[in-house]
């Protein structure tokens, strides 16, 4: 293994490091062990929510305003594992075409294995080799089944937790627990009916919950994805 080689961010070192990461042996823990000095520089979102609700519309979106600032961007993608197959389902990298070729940006898919949460136990490792590579933002977007989402807040510096008008996804919210995690709830296709009476409800679930004013109070953003609305917030 060429250290020099993925701390100047060779593309194919860093894929090559990740596959040997992902498997969990001894190689893995002496590689997370000389890495260790190259982490911790990287500033770590965690994107979740129900399925369908436009995470991936809003990993692809954020990270295009990142690129703007040109800043480099460590995508991982965490799908749900195939019964059939055992590996990460592609959809999520289908979705982030357009991004998926700029040399700033390196998108990694990774399949749940069976952990509770919806991260991948090892996620969190191979968020720590894209931070040695030199990514300065690393978004972690998580399978969205809802209650299982309360990891994302560990591996995370600011957790986003995307909602859609539909579905009484505030109470679902609420029920997994995501409400403890959020910094901010974005409530995506805003356009859609019953928005505004979403986001109603979303408040008032978060203001009974929150009503100390010492304790940190989730924002609640307003956003059209797929029109990049409300993404730069």
């Amino acid at each position: 293994m060429n250290f020099e080689n993925l701390f100047n961010n060779d593309r194919r070192t860093l894929a090559r490091t990740i596959s040997i990461v992902e498997k969990g042996d001894q190689e893995s823990i002496d590689i997370l062990k000389r890495i260790h000095s190259k982490v911790g520089k990287a500033y770590r979102v965690g994107i979740t929510g129900p399925p369908g609700a436009g995470k991936s519309t809003i990993t692809n979106q954020l990270t295009k305003i990142l690129l703007e600032q040109n800043k480099k961007v460590g995508i991982i993608a965490v799908d749900p594992t195939s019964p059939f197959t055992g590996g990460a389902l592609l959809g999520d990298r289908v979705r982030m075409n357009d991004i998926g070729n700029n040399p700033s940006v390196f998108i990694r898919s990774m399949a749940t294995r069976g952990s509770l949460g919806g991260l991948s136990k090892k996620a969190n490792d191979v968020a720590d080799v894209m931070d040695s590579a030199g990514y300065d933002f690393i978004l972690l977007e998580t399978v969205g089944v809802g209650q299982s989402e309360l990891d994302i807040a560990q591996a995370s510096d600011t957790t986003i937790v995307v909602l859609v008008p539909e579905s009484g996804d505030a109470v679902q919210a609420m029920k997994a627990g995501l409400m403890e995690i959020a910094n901010f709830f974005v409530m995506n296709k805003a356009d859609r009916p019953g928005a505004s009476r979403a986001i109603s409800a979303l408040k008032t679930i978060l203001t009974l919950r929150y009503h100390d004013e010492n304790t940190y109070m989730p924002k609640i953003v307003s956003s059209i994805a797929s029109e990049n609305k409300g993404i730069d917030e």
